[in-house]
């Protein structure tokens, strides 16, 4: 890559970019942090040599949530605006990137690390790793929304008025976590996912992820509508071809 981040390390291995938060100690969310996180995933959304990323942290946490000290000042007009725009395009970036990210939670997740998390498209965790949202033990509001997506209306409430911990296995066992395993085999896993998706049809997956984002929140009628345009798309497409060819030639697709 022709970038360098202060806030990241970037490493793209067999079309998958491994992503890691290097914002010692606690890998907290700043100014730097969401500038490069927007202009990096807009790059790794259209490098043909990524079709898969996994987002970790470097050390034992993931991401400790934002950074305190570089809170806007309330009393000049336009900051607090200003910075929640900045913060929404920080998670805006990695929900619409169109190749699939695995969040490869090492460790805590808090506040806003537990949001980025929940924005990626696969959560894998670490047993020992746990999400939390503490909003309410600092005076501050933000995450339900993305909180509401994933958890049980009753489990959702509960983290949020209570600031409590949730570990890996309980979140595999509330469906939040597609895995949960001791954190030295979690990346390993992360990996392996990003692996077998990079294996398969770079534009039916973007055409997936498309779905997914787009009919969130639709009517069963119109999703199914919009996901039928996006196979009528696919059928124009090379890899379509090179899929029908391989079923009649009874061999795996080479994409």
């Amino acid at each position: 890559m022709t970038d360098t981040y202060s806030a990241f390390s970037v490493d793209v291995s067999d079309y998958v970019a491994t992503v890691t938060i290097t914002l010692p100690p606690v890998n907290a969310q700043n100014r730097a942090f969401r500038e490069e996180i927007t202009r990096l995933f807009d790059s790794l959304g259209e490098r043909t040599d990524v079709r898969a990323i996994v987002l970790t942290g470097a050390g034992k946490i993931f991401s400790a949530g934002a950074d305190l000290k570089d809170r806007p000042d309330p009393k000049v007009p336009g900051a607090y605006p200003t910075h929640s725009r900045n913060v929404r395009e920080a998670f805006n970036c990695v929900m619409e990137c169109p190749k699939p990210v695995i969040a490869a939670v090492n460790g805590a997740a808090i506040g806003a690390g537990c949001v980025l998390a929940l924005v990626c498209d696969i959560v894998v965790m670490a047993d020992e790793a746990y999400l939390a949202m503490t909003e309410v033990d600092y005076v501050l509001a933000g995450g339900v929304s993305h909180i509401r997506r994933h958890f049980g209306e009753s489990d959702a409430r509960l983290m949020t008025y209570t600031a409590r911990r949730i570990s890996g296995q309980e979140a595999l066992r509330m469906n939040v976590a597609s895995v949960s395993l001791p954190r030295d085999e979690m990346l390993p896993a992360a990996l392996e996912i990003a692996r077998e998706i990079a294996t398969k049809s770079p534009a039916a997956v973007r055409a997936a992820k498309k779905s997914f984002l787009t009919t969130e929140g639709m009517p069963l009628q119109d999703g199914y509508k919009f996901e039928q345009s996006q196979t009528a798309m696919l059928a124009t497409t090379d890899d379509f071809r090179e899929a029908q060819r391989a079923f009649a030639e009874k061999r795996k697709p080479s994409f």
